[in-house]
């Protein structure tokens, strides 16, 4: 293959076999006016006249923009914008997803509030830009795929290209002279990887005669029939074949294989859509709410119950699935030596629609109800405690949840006391301690998360608790903006109590009685409709892609004449193992089969 012969071939161009045709028969004074007038020159030197730009008009901008917008290389450029742009939803609050992270954030820095609400930054995934970004990376792939799969299904229907007439000008190509006697004469093999002055491989095979000699009629239909064998795999069709005679009298095979190429392709664009519209309505049509719950305790399936409730623009709360559940028992196990968690597993009642049932839960087993999962997220004790106010009236009494810190169950939490009938509201802030100890004087700490010996370890404020400001407040942090400390001298008043005990608190504040120590749960139920088309959409997507990488895309011809079996290949990307199939399709045809046993083409397609 000369240099001119390697330039003339183009991968991407499959359809320019017919280009391959007419170079080969080329007059060479027309190359010769071809090569002047692509130097950009006349036959005297001068440049030709530039062309005038000619106005596309308002339907060609259309034309130009929609094809610019189809192609590949916007549709990766939205892509990436895509990711980048749901950048920020992952760094700061949004006010739908994370209220409490919300209220946080704009009164941690609330000279931002202003630029990020005008740039839609606190509800990223339903702002005008990420919503553009989205619709026109869905565009771009419906407008990708509607023109391909009917080019891809028009190809499905057609036969394999014409037969070029020179092989010589295809990348891959090998010519078998098995002479008028029949026997194994000059082999032709293309100039990749191989010596055309070393032995020839049916010279190095020269056992392997042709069962009937070629100068015999039907010795040509035998050939193509063997080759037709050899391309139809046996059982499992390998290639799409089609058998003609030229004008020449010269018999030919016509075949091409690797039309599951592009069906990946276009599943890989198609399942890239399904994914997109998934998540789309996943977003939309999705609710999500946490739920603390105690031990004996239960909840309805209603907003007004759930601790923190978020749901899709198109869900709404009233089609919440009406069911009750309640926190029969919970039980934890931890190893003795370290204290490391075994296994958690709560014991529920279900009541739904008057159906009672027992069922657990445990981590990484949720329990699925009205088409939501209920998920074991956590866990923690409650102290039940009662508070009296100055006035003796009880203000609060009741199991009061605390947030474990640490594997040993150190928990913190706050009592507000909101209610008193006289005096000022107050409240405490400070620890449990599930396995007490005391290893200095004034210092306490949990050995082990198992209640063996609860202790509770307080500080008291008082004054304005700031719950009558309509400002959603953090119920496990006690906000002292506004209150005071109390204190014995210089040293803040602390609090020590076990279960059973009681104490008057100072000041003449009330009493606080530790009654008890109860279970709870942190309960996560989700409900999104998409999760399973998002699994299929992703499955299928892996799997297209894996096709278009993986499966060669090839058409080879086989021509028998005079005794000369002479085979071509083409393939449409770079193709390892072209070189080697095109061999071994012309033994194959001449031979019986290939005369290499080591022919690794053995990938199936259609």
């Amino acid at each position: 293959m000369t240099p001119d012969d390697k330039r003339s071939y183009r991968p991407e161009g499959m359809a320019d076999d017919a280009a391959l045709l007419d170079e080969s028969s080329s007059d060479p004074a027309s190359d010769k006016s071809e090569s002047g007038s692509a130097t950009g020159t006349t036959a005297r030197g001068n440049k030709p006249p530039r062309r005038a730009v000619s106005d596309i008009g308002f339907v060609g901008m259309l034309r130009f923009i929609w094809r610019q917008l189809t192609s590949m290389r916007v549709a990766l450029l939205l892509l990436m914008l895509l990711a980048a742009a749901a950048i920020p939803g992952s760094i700061i609050p949004q006010r739908s997803a994370d209220p409490r992270g919300y209220a946080d954030y704009i009164a941690q820095y609330p000279e931002r509030v202003e630029w990020f609400n005008k740039l839609q930054l606190f509800d990223v995934y339903t702002s005008v830009w990420f919503s553009a970004i989205y619709i026109l990376l869905f565009i771009s792939l419906i407008g990708c795929i509607l023109p391909r799969t009917k080019v891809h299904l028009r190809a499905l229907r057609a036969e394999p290209p014409r037969t070029p007439r020179n092989f010589d000008r295809l990348p891959a190509h090998h010519r078998i002279d098995l002479g008028a006697a029949g026997e194994a004469g000059q082999v032709s093999v293309a100039a990749t990887g191989a010596d055309p002055d070393g032995p020839s491989t049916a010279q190095e095979n020269s056992s392997l005669k042709p069962s009937q000699p070629a100068a015999r009629a039907d010795s040509s239909a035998k050939f193509i029939a063997q080759g037709v064998r050899y391309l139809r795999g046996g059982w499992l069709r390998r290639y799409r074949v089609v058998t003609e005679t030229e004008p020449s009298g010269a018999q030919v095979i016509r075949a091409e294989r690797g039309y599951a190429r592009e069906t990946g392709n276009l599943l890989f664009h198609i399942a890239l859509v399904g994914l997109l519209l998934s998540v789309a309505a996943g977003h939309l049509l999705h609710y999500r709410g946490q739920v603390i719950l105690v031990q004996g305790r239960g909840f309805a399936n209603a907003q007004v119950d759930y601790n923190t409730f978020e749901a899709g623009a198109w869900f709404d709360p009233q089609d919440l699935h009406p069911f009750r559940m309640t926190l029969d028992q919970f039980d934890a196990q931890f190893r003795l030596h370290d204290a490391a968690a075994q296994d958690f597993t709560a014991f529920v009642t279900i009541d739904d629609d008057g159906q009672t049932s027992q069922e657990t839960i445990k981590v990484n087993h949720p329990l699925e109800i009205g088409g939501a999962k209920i998920y074991l997220q956590g866990n923690g004790y409650a102290p039940v405690v009662t508070v009296t106010d100055a006035a003796g009236e009880v203000a609060l009494s009741g199991p009061v949840p605390f947030i474990p810190d640490d594997q040993v169950y150190t928990s913190q939490g706050t009592i507000k006391v909101p209610d008193v009938t006289s005096g000022e509201q107050f409240g405490l802030v400070g620890y449990l301690l599930p396995t007490a100890d005391q290893p200095a004087p004034n210092t306490w700490r949990s050995i082990y998360p198992e209640p063996l010996d609860p202790m509770l370890v307080l500080t008291l404020w008082h004054g304005d608790l700031g719950l009558d400001e309509g400002i959603p407040q953090n119920v496990y942090r006690l906000d002292t903006s506004r209150m005071t400390q109390v204190t014995d001298g210089d040293d803040a008043v602390t609090i020590v109590l076990r279960v059973g005990e009681s104490i008057d608190l100072p000041e003449g504040l009330g009493t606080l009685a530790f009654e008890g120590l109860d279970r709870y749960v942190a309960l996560d139920l989700r409900h999104d409709p998409s999760l399973a088309y998002v699994l299929i959409s992703s499955v299928a997507a892996m799997v297209g892609l894996a096709m278009s990488l993986f499966i060669p895309r090839r058409r080879m011809w086989l021509r028998v004449r005079d005794g000369v079996v002479e085979a071509g290949g083409l393939a449409k990307t770079d193709d390892f193992g072209l070189e080697r199939a095109v061999r071994s399709l012309a033994e194959a045809a001449a031979y019986g089969q290939p005369l290499d046993d080591r022919d690794s083409d053995t990938v199936t397609s259609d």
